[in-house]
């Protein structure tokens, strides 16, 4: 049985302000809509095999990669897998802050 995704407040805004970004960009909403969509399908396969991301410095932290960007989450417990951010990785990550 696959783990429920939950998503913290901090990666919703990061994700609202990725996707206004390129609907701004491209005045068009179609390649938002395929992004999204993505996230979803990439989180759906996090979910039925949570230790499959990438591995960070801290054990109970791995990576999602999803194009261009880094989706960081936690196993919190076996059912329940939490989004803690979502980065750009062509940004530059002195930036970043976990």
């Amino acid at each position: 049985m696959a783990a429920k995704v939950v998503w913290s407040v901090r990666a919703q805004r990061e994700r609202f302000e990725i996707l206004e970004y390129w609907v701004n960009r491209n005045k068009s909403k179609t390649y938002s809509r395929k992004l999204y969509q993505l996230f979803r399908i990439g989180l759906k396969k996090v979910a039925e095999m949570p230790g499959s991301g990438v591995p960070t410095e801290d054990p109970d932290i791995r990576i999602k990669i999803v194009r261009d960007y880094l989706i960081y989450y936690r196993i919190s417990t076996h059912k329940t897998i939490e989004v803690l951010t979502i980065w750009d990785s062509r940004r530059n990550p002195k930036k970043f802050k976990l």
